[in-house]
């Protein structure tokens, strides 16, 4: 092979280059996808703070379906040759980042669970010593009742 066809060669691989089928198929399952965390939303399966999250991933998955060209200027902007190693990077950098976030989300989780556990077994002790000394009180005075008085005289 001659260097201008492998030039050729190339510059048809560094194209991103999608059949209308493929792209219609994308744009369906975007659209889905966003449906689904609209729903889980709705059936408050997944709070609205979190959402944003999926919801902005949904709409990259649209944008990539619609404008294919956009991951080549993305892969040209991280410094890399290969499409496909460009959405990968994109896909890792953002799972590492939700498990760095519910990690985050799950030790304060942990924090609060261990602090209100601490101030319930404080009440239930409180609690405890109240009816002990409210029992203590009656178990006196019926005591007291059932013993003559020795100031008074019968």
């Amino acid at each position: 092979m001659s260097l201008s066809a492998l030039t050729l060669l190339a510059a048809e691989a560094d194209r991103v280059s999608l059949t209308s089928q493929t792209r219609i198929i994308a744009a369906v399952l975007a659209i889905l996808f966003m449906l689904l965390i609209l729903d889980l939303i709705r059936r408050d399966r997944l709070q609205e703070r979190y959402s944003v999250i999926w919801f902005a991933a949904g709409l990259a998955m649209l944008a990539g379906a619609a404008f294919p060209g956009l991951l080549r200027f993305v892969a040209d902007l991280m410094g890399v040759r290969d499409t496909n190693v460009a959405l990968f990077s994109i896909v890792l950098l953002l799972l590492l980042g939700l498990a760095l976030n519910f990690s985050v989300i799950m030790s304060r989780q942990a924090a609060q669970i261990t602090r209100l556990a601490q101030e319930r077994a404080i009440e239930r002790a409180k609690e405890q010593a109240a009816r002990e000394a409210l029992e203590g009180r009656l178990n006196g005075r019926r005591e007291g009742e059932d013993a003559p008085d020795p100031d008074r005289s019968t």
